[in-house]
């Protein structure tokens, strides 16, 4: 069997965080998949080679892994223009959605095509054989129901096979996928990992690592609660919740389609107007800037109260808490809410990650994290297993 490369994806709700190999490569896709047809018409300037592949993402998906399998996919930026596009719904398991998949599939699939891969994998003619050690997540509540070991054994053990078709310079390629190891981690846990240890596993926060925390990860279906004591995650105290902000954006995408006429293709397109460095919280209607503040504030502001329950609610029980951190998109999105909140009622210590791809891209690097210590480990314990033939 050729070399596995390590991968580290976040299947977040919103998008796809994915690092490759010796961190030489990452990807970010919108989780939006659009069911098509094999004969997807190809629109001009789509034929030219220099047409960025992220761009038109067009595939056949053929897994036992699948509950539908053999399906024909536009994913990310190409979905968004899809009339059907699907993005993961409220009150979904993210373990049990073919979508997350579908999604993960085509993201290592993107990997294994990649031109100049340091990594190249074997091919023969147009197809590529791809092996990965592989470290992504699910939500605490669904591991704490045990969805993590079934969410492994549909990876592990089979091949999983990607066909690019009418996708820009991979068209007619296909990619067999195949797992050495998959290590499935809760969310919040990894949060945990990420603050304290760095890519080589060496602790860099010597402040935090014996303080009691809590971390806050609010995604787009779900938030987790981990609660972090003696260097280790408290699994009976720490909780998962079905409160994340994609029922929220949906909620503002939808109002502002009705106020003002303006139809946003994702929850995506409502992030960025949420969180843009200027002009936040306003769009154009009919070449004019207009504002939604309006909407935006009333329907946030709801779920930050909700939100804030939620810590309130958490801390009370862990009353010995020191701080508690922030963290993942939906914290991105509803941070001056919460800071305001907090101001205005109990004052707890919380902090937020300022910097906003590190907040959004926590959860990949904590897998990285994790899962390259997993194969530092297992290499050791090789190489203590060669040991010289006694005569």
């Amino acid at each position: 069997m050729n070399k596995s490369r390590v991968a580290a994806i976040d299947v977040g709700n919103d998008s796809i965080k994915a690092i490759f190999g010796e961190l030489e490569y990452e990807l970010n896709i919108p989780n939006i998949i659009a069911r098509d047809t094999e004969d997807r018409p190809v629109i001009g300037i789509e034929e030219l080679d220099s047409k960025n592949p992220l761009d038109g993402i067009h595939i056949k998906v053929h897994s036992p892994a699948l509950k539908e399998n053999n399906g024909i996919f536009r994913i990310g930026n190409l979905a968004t223009k899809s009339n059907n596009a699907m993005e993961l719904d409220p009150g979904s398991s993210k373990s049990e959605e073919d979508q997350t998949l579908i999604m993960l599939f085509a993201t290592l699939a993107l990997d294994a095509v990649k031109e100049n891969n340091s990594h190249a994998f074997p091919r023969t003619k147009n197809v590529i054989d791809a092996n990965y050690t592989l470290g992504t997540g699910l939500p605490l509540r669904e591991v704490k129901e045990g969805k993590d070991a079934g969410y492994r054994s549909k990876l592990v053990g089979s091949v999983h096979q990607v066909e690019f078709l009418v996708t820009p310079k991979y068209q007619g390629l296909k990619v067999n996928i195949k797992f050495e190891e998959v290590k499935v981690y809760p969310e919040g846990f990894a949060a945990f990992i990420n603050l304290v240890l760095d890519n080589s596993g060496k602790v860099i926060n010597k402040d935090l690592i014996d303080k009691r925390i809590l971390i806050q990860d609010i995604g787009g279906l779900s938030t987790d609660i981990a609660v972090i004591k003696n260097r280790n995650v408290d699994d009976d105290k720490a909780q998962g919740f079905n409160l994340g902000v994609s029922e929220s954006l949906e909620a503002i995408r939808e109002e502002i389609r009705s106020k003002h006429g303006v139809e946003l293709d994702s929850r995506r397109d409502v992030v960025d107007i949420i969180t843009k460095k200027s002009d936040r919280n306003h769009i154009m209607v009919k070449g004019s800037r207009t504002s939604v503040h309006d909407i935006t504030d009333r329907i946030l502001l709801d779920l930050a109260k909700k939100q804030y329950r939620l810590l309130r609610n958490v801390w009370q029980k862990n009353s010995q808490t020191e701080i508690c951190y922030f963290v993942g998109g939906g914290a991105n999105v509803l941070k001056e809410y919460l800071k305001t909140l907090n101001n205005n009622l109990d004052g707890y210590n919380i902090d937020f990650f300022e910097d906003e791809k590190e907040s959004i891209w926590m959860m990949a690097n904590a897998y990285y994290k994790l899962i390259q210590d997993f194969v530092r480990k297992a290499e050791k314990q090789k190489a203590v297993k060669v040991e010289p033939v006694k005569s």
